[in-house]
């Protein structure tokens, strides 16, 4: 690794080493004063990796997220000093409470002009101190190898989370010893360091599963982060349990799966699978921090349902239910174990059907609901029909993101994810706007053989249109969809069910969406009638580039959503 000075390089040159040695491949980031070093070794440097600049520092952090969770690869991001810093934040705390490893590299001032009111001056370490894993701000080059070699090794192993790293302008002039310039490459991908659950919790588990007479599984993405879909599988149908995931976990199983049962809570579940929780006498937490989205504020499961939890954090379990078994350890390494215990005593004991049967009948009325309101051909067009056409017409592993509002709930209720993995997100921890189409961006660099789509409303749009101009450069084919209809929807939606329609400051004036994406450069549909919707979305799925389709739908307020504070 060492460059035409001998045995040794300059900080921003081992920087550029040290993230090639851990397999990284792409950067999203925006320059600024303080990159000058770092840009001009990723410039000079024959390394492999290519830089994505983007307009925001925001949308590259998110941009390294979908990244990562398709990919199962670290996401790097990078800005520059002072408001560089300060747009990443919002990306970096997103990964980091959805267990995504991100890589946040913001350059920095000098050292040497610390407390001299240098401009674009901020404590970076500070700052980042309480939305990351780890954190550290560099004080001289020499600690360059080893830094990153710990933040590798911190994101990516056990519960996997996001790191920073403030690198200094002149740390990346200083002197590094080429000797010192290595890197562990497994740690460039996620999970690592699998912590093996307890034998005496999992017999526990296994004990408890066997007695209860409805057994439920409801799994958050931390089933899906640690590859366990097919130990999930093995160990419902063992059960005979039906299989719930929250909005993160979709995907842990197929949803043509007879036991796939598909999201429950208040932001994607419906009054079918609301009657599944509520009828389990046992429920299995699997990766879910068992939240207030998941139990509809801890209502379901109801209190004194029996509780078993498997996290590889150990602070989730017990936290918001009386946990009857604690199982801590990584989701698949827990599952295959208590698969194992449960082989032993399903030997002897007769095949339950009831799961199968309940989950069943949970489907086929969640969707005969869904499919009156898909056929519906009123005007503004029902978020139902869009997404029943993409039902149809998006092949098996295309990868939709979704962005809060409109997107999610729909898409989380009723989008059927006919392969295991990751082929649907939406930001959960905080529910940002603006996030989808960057995610969107950086997953489709990450999983180039799929089709990507970024689904958002136009609140989103209007927090992220500066990407367009990134996705029409770098002709990344993803295609976007935006729900119109001029309103903050889930916010208006609350005041008409919990303040008596007092609508306030809630509305703004439509857009044209087309015509923007158009002045970018990407091909864009407008639709407007219902039975235009099928033919447009085809060719604009079909297109080689980047498109855009403007559908003006119904808000949210008006709308049937599958929120459960919504419906009741």
């Amino acid at each position: 690794m060492a460059e035409e000075l001998g045995n040794q390089m300059n900080g921003a040159e081992a920087f550029v080493r040290m993230l090639e040695g851990h397999g990284v491949r792409h950067i999203f980031g925006l320059c600024g004063d303080t990159t000058l070093p770092l840009y001009d070794a990723l410039y000079r440097l024959d390394h492999g990796m290519e830089h994505i600049l983007c307009r925001d520092e925001r949308s590259a952090a998110y941009m390294a997220d979908g990244y990562a969770r398709v990919t199962g690869k670290v996401g790097v991001c990078e800005g520059p000093s002072g408001g560089g810093a300060t747009y990443i934040l919002p990306g970096v705390v997103e990964a980091n409470e959805s267990s995504i490893p991100i890589l946040a590299v913001t350059t920095d001032i000098s050292v040497s002009a610390r407390g001299h009111y240098a401009l674009t001056e901020l404590d970076q370490e500070a700052l980042f101190r309480p939305l990351t894993k780890w954190n550290r701000t560099l004080d001289s080059a020499a600690e360059i190898p080893e830094t990153l070699r710990t933040a590798f090794r911190r994101m990516t192993g056990g519960r996997p989370g996001a790191a920073h790293i403030g690198l200094p302008y002149d740390v990346q002039r200083g002197t590094v010893e080429a000797e010192t310039v290595w890197a562990e490459e497994r740690y460039g991908s996620f999970p690592n360091d699998r912590v093996a659950p307890d034998p005496a919790c999992v017999e526990a588990a296994a004990i408890a599963l066997w007695e209860a007479r409805e057994p439920l599984i409801i799994c958050g993405g931390g089933p899906v982060l640690a590859g366990a879909e097919d130990a999930v599988r093995e160990l419902a149908i063992l059960l005979e349990a039906p299989v719930a995931s929250t909005v993160s976990g979709r995907g842990v199983i197929a949803d043509s799966h007879p036991l796939a049962v598909g999201a429950v809570g208040s932001n994607g579940g419906t009054m079918p699978t609301r009657g599944i929780v509520e009828a389990a006498d046992l429920v299995l937490f699997i990766g879910c921090r068992a939240g207030s989205v998941t139990t509809e504020r801890w209502r379901f499961p109801a209190p004194g349902t029996r509780i078993i939890h498997i996290d590889s954090d150990e602070a989730v379990i017990g936290a918001n239910y009386r946990t009857e078994v604690g199982v801590v350890g990584d989701a698949r390494l827990a599952l295959e174990a208590l698969v194992a215990e449960v082989k032993a005593r399903r030997q002897a004991a007769p095949i339950r059907q009831q799961g199968r049967r309940a989950a069943l009948k949970a489907r086929e009325e969640k969707f005969a609901a869904f499919a009156e309101l898909a056929a519906s051909d009123e005007t503004p067009i029902r978020p139902e029909r869009v997404v029943a056409t993409l039902n149809e017409l998006l092949p098996r592993d295309a990868v939709i993101v979704a962005d809060p509002g409109t997107p999610c709930p729909y898409f989380t209720a009723y989008y059927k994810l006919l392969e295991t993995g990751r082929h649907f997100f939406s930001n959960r921890a905080h529910g940002a706007l603006g996030y989808s189409l960057a995610a969107a961006m950086g997953a489709q660099i990450g999983r180039p053989g799929s089709k990507c789509v970024s689904v958002m409303g136009d609140g989103s749009f209007g927090f992220t249109v500066g990407e367009l101009e990134t996705v029409a450069r770098h002709r990344v084919p993803i295609t976007m969809i935006v729900f119109a209809n001029g309103v903050y929807g889930w916010i208006k939606a609350g005041q008409k069910t919990g303040f008596g329609e007092r609508y306030y400051s809630v509305d703004f004036s439509a857009t044209d969406h087309a015509k923007v994406a158009a002045a970018f450069g990407i091909e864009s549909y407008r639709v407007t009638e219902p039975g235009e919707l099928r033919g447009t979305l085809m060719k604009a799925l079909e297109a080689e580039g980047p498109t855009l389709v403007d559908i003006i739908s119904q808000p949210l307020q008006e709308a049937r959503a599958p929120v459960s504070e919504w419906i009741a």
